[in-house]
């Protein structure tokens, strides 16, 4: 796996929008405090571009992304947003510059996909906090943003969670993956769908109905994407609902039923995902992770 060269005292960022659209007042705060720490950030020609839902128009879209992929004097290109229109691009990247000159992509949701090709290409991403959320109401860089500066700066990086009652214990270290389940199972038989074998999975959503995050998982199930894991991590799942007739299951019980056959360790309420504590995970890259009875931890290697 390729790893992109850490940041340092005057790299050049680049922000993008791929996706939905986004507002200056979500983006701003995040540039200057960037600038601030001695970092050069340049700005897509479309970022704040509407186009019904959009961050401009496919052909926007494409263009600012493209010519990040291809700038050799970026260090790392941070999404604006997710929401949706990452798919409608992606096959229209073109990618021999950016294997030429590699650099950091973050972001998470709908970038997923980003990092599945990514992963698949031989190249380290980021699925980390996007710059909505790199600051406080104070003006103080959040949690979130600390670990994902920590992994573009190339520090070491260790989390430690409360052990949920209903993990499985045990530890692995491998290399990490994953993302958005939606986004996921929505590349499988494609050429962007994720390589599980020998991984570790890490898997987070937002605003399913439990029959849907039952189908998806049963999905990976049934490809075979959950038999050859070597550990499986459960992100945050927000915003979670149910039909009027209730499906019966909580969703850390539908995972937990799915993967009963195997016996890999399992850590559900990982902080990162859609809710507000974000941590930053470098996929495409090995971590240790252990599941103990009162703790969990995952070490970045």
């Amino acid at each position: 796996m390729i790893i992109p060269r850490y940041l340092k005292q005057g790299s050049k960022i680049r922000i993008v929008s791929p996706a939905g659209k986004v507002k200056e007042e979500f983006v701003m705060p995040a540039v200057e405090w960037l600038e601030k720490q001695g970092y050069k950030v340049e700005l897509g020609k479309h970022v704040f571009e509407q186009h019904f839902q959009f961050a401009g128009t496919d052909a926007q879209r494409l263009e600012d992304l493209q010519i990040a992929l291809d700038d050799p004097k970026c260090s790392a290109i941070i999404c604006s947003r997710g929401g949706y229109g990452t798919v409608r691009i992606i096959g229209q990247l073109d990618f021999p510059k950016f294997k030429k000159y590699p650099k950091w992509l973050v972001g998470f949701s709908d970038v997923t996909i980003l990092h599945s090709w990514l992963n698949n290409l031989g190249f380290a991403s980021i699925h980390g906090v996007m710059p909505k959320n790199f600051i406080d109401d104070a003006g103080i860089p959040t949690e979130n943003l600390i670990s994902l500066l920590n992994l573009l700066e190339g520090r070491a990086v260790e989390y430690s969670i409360p052990s949920s009652e209903i993990n499985r214990n045990g530890n692995a270290k491998a290399e990490l993956i994953g993302g958005n389940l939606s986004i996921i199972t929505s590349l499988q038989g494609t050429k962007y769908e994720l390589n599980t074998n020998g991984k570790i999975l890490f898997l987070e959503d937002i605003d399913e109905f439990s029959y849907h995050i039952d189908r998806m998982i049963l999905q990976l199930k049934l490809s075979g994407k959950l038999d050859n894991l070597v550990g499986l991590i459960l992100g945050d799942f927000t915003e979670m609902k149910d039909n009027e007739s209730p499906f019966g299951k909580t969703i850390h019980e539908i995972i937990l039923d799915a993967v009963q056959e195997f016996d890999y360790p399992v850590c559900f309420g990982f902080p990162a995902g859609h809710d507000r504590k974000n941590l930053a995970l470098a996929f495409g890259k090995k971590w240790k992770l252990n599941v103990l009875e009162n703790e969990t931890t995952l070490k970045f290697i």
